[in-house]
């Protein structure tokens, strides 16, 4: 029964996330005011509701809560791919060097004085590169297990990517870099716009379609490398596949937010508790429970304190004592 109503379940949590998003704020809205002005805004309703409300839901709530929502989606369904990929509950969307690379190619930029468009896009290309360097090592290492080889060669690659950031942040101007740097490594929807939602949303809804239409060949994975092969699954082009998708839905999301840890880990767990490993199931749950998740935690992010708290602060905060939690839940086993 918990299985069948899973996915409406995390459906209705994240419309309910939203709408408590758009109303909580420095100038708080009823859900009547909010509800209104977006049917007003879509269309759906005559005037009636007053322009500064119009304002603060269409111009300055909505992008953001919205790119909040995306970022979520995205790294729990990153994650929820790697998990089942490497048939690890604690596999999560940096596994493989993607948020070293990004958070190195963002350093770089704000280094080189570039725009911030031109460091969301070094960031988005620092993540690619990062895992095709680490499938290119691995590829390269014959004679073991591929799915290892991966895992070994990701953590080598972002230890030296982690590096090259820790040195880049030593050379950087003391005032006015080293803050920027610092407050992007910690994560943060700050100025999310709309421009912001129309750049990550085409390479997000391209990752969660390429999992959708391998979602049955990531179960036969699951099972072993020879037992998909006796099922005519390939697992190599399979993995690449899976891998390319997970991180270009990640590497979206860190362009977009910055560092951005325990989506991807806590939320796929949780909804493997909720729906097992089907990945047909868990994958739509993920996804939900993610933009959920994100968008709760970005909500406290920018109303716990005068000044806004750093959205990692905020995971961290609340994704440590939970993870924690459904790990005492489920010690018998992941699967």
């Amino acid at each position: 029964m918990v299985t069948r109503l899973a996915t409406p379940l995390a459906l209705g949590i994240l419309m309910a996330a939203l709408v408590v998003a758009l109303c909580v704020g420095r100038i708080a809205l009823p859900p009547t005011t909010v509800l209104a002005a977006l049917a007003q805004g879509l269309g759906l309703a005559d005037g009636g509701i007053d322009a500064r409300a119009m304002t603060i839901v269409w111009q300055i709530r909505l992008p953001r809560v919205l790119c909040a929502a995306a970022v979520g989606t995205a790294l729990a369904m990153a994650g929820s791919a790697y998990q089942a990929l490497f048939r690890n509950p604690l596999a999560a969307p940096d596994l493989l060097g993607v948020s070293a690379g990004a958070a190195l190619g963002a350093v770089a930029a704000i280094v080189a004085g570039l725009s911030v468009l031109l460091i969301q896009a070094f960031a988005f290309l620092g993540g690619m590169a990062a895992v095709t360097l680490v499938v290119l090592i691995a590829a390269a290492t014959r004679g073991h297990d591929p799915a290892l080889t991966l895992v070994l060669a990701g953590v080598a690659l972002g230890a030296l990517l982690g590096a090259g950031v820790a040195l880049l942040k030593v050379l950087a101007d003391p005032y006015n870099q080293l803050p920027a740097i610092t407050f992007w490594l910690l994560g943060s929807l700050t100025g999310a716009t709309r421009a912001d939602l129309h750049t990550a949303l085409p390479p997000v809804a391209a990752a969660l379609t390429i999992l959708w239409l391998l979602r049955w060949r990531i179960n036969v994975l699951a099972l072993g490398e020879e037992e998909a092969r006796a099922l005519g699954v390939a697992p190599g082009r399979l993995r690449l596949a899976v891998i390319a998708a997970a991180t270009l839905a990640t590497a979206a999301a860190v362009a977009l937010a910055g560092i951005v840890g325990w989506v991807g880990l806590l939320v796929p767990h949780a909804a493997r508790l909720l729906v097992g490993p089907d990945f047909r199931r868990l994958l739509p749950v993920a996804a939900a429970g993610g933009a959920a998740f994100l968008v709760l935690a970005d909500t406290l992010a920018r109303s716990l304190a005068a000044i806004e708290v750093p959205l990692g602060v905020v995971t961290a905060v609340a994704g440590a004592p939970v993870f924690l939690w459904l790990l005492s839940r489920s010690a018998r086993g992941w699967a």
